[in-house]
């Protein structure tokens, strides 16, 4: 029984990249085991899972800036077509977004634990880690914003929610540069 059978002395941890909380012939096994080998097998499927998922909820990114746009602009508070645009809304970010966002995070988490998939000493990961850590803060924002109109407290022009609408289109720009070309 050698000192790295001690788990008090035993650290060969990595720690520069994701795998900083695993150590190192952990992060190994799983990639060459069972799971590595099953994530291996099923990755077309898991690919095109995330393509559909993403599209979904970039289709909602998209959408629900332009909802708010209308909103804030044809709907005064307690109107018909406020109650019509809420609704509209809830039901975007709840039932679309919100599944959608989920689906593309864990397929797209399944895909970066498949083996031989991503180089984390390139930036290209990194790019696009950034870009959803982005594109998922700005969905956070929109579920504020839409419980702003229910409550009254929206103070947001359509000109504002206009300039916002660009942040997913910037940030599907730097991701899919990222994944295609690889930089």
């Amino acid at each position: 029984m050698g000192n790295f059978d001690n788990p008090v002395i035993r650290w060969p941890y990595c720690i520069i990249s994701f795998k900083t909380l695993f150590r190192i012939e952990d992060v190994r096994a799983l990639e060459t085991g069972a799971m590595g080998d099953f994530l291996a097998d099923v990755y077309p499927w898991v690919k095109a899972f995330h393509v559909m998922a993403v599209i979904a909820w970039m289709a909602g990114l998209f959408y629900l800036p332009r909802l708010f746009v209308y909103h804030a602009e044809k709907a005064a508070p307690g109107q018909e077509m406020d109650a019509l645009f809420q609704t509209m809304e809830l039901k975007l970010y709840r039932v679309i977004m919100g599944p959608a966002a989920i689906s593309a995070w864990g397929f797209g988490l399944a895909l970066v634990m498949t083996p031989g998939i991503i180089d984390w000493s390139q930036v290209w990961p990194w790019a696009k880690a950034v870009s959803v850590l982005g594109m998922t803060w700005f969905h956070f924002w929109l579920g504020v914003r839409r419980k702003d109109f229910p409550a009254g407290r929206n103070r947001l022009t359509g000109r504002h929610y206009r300039m916002m609408n660009e942040v997913p289109t910037l940030l599907m720009v730097v991701i899919v540069l990222a994944v295609i070309v690889r930089f």
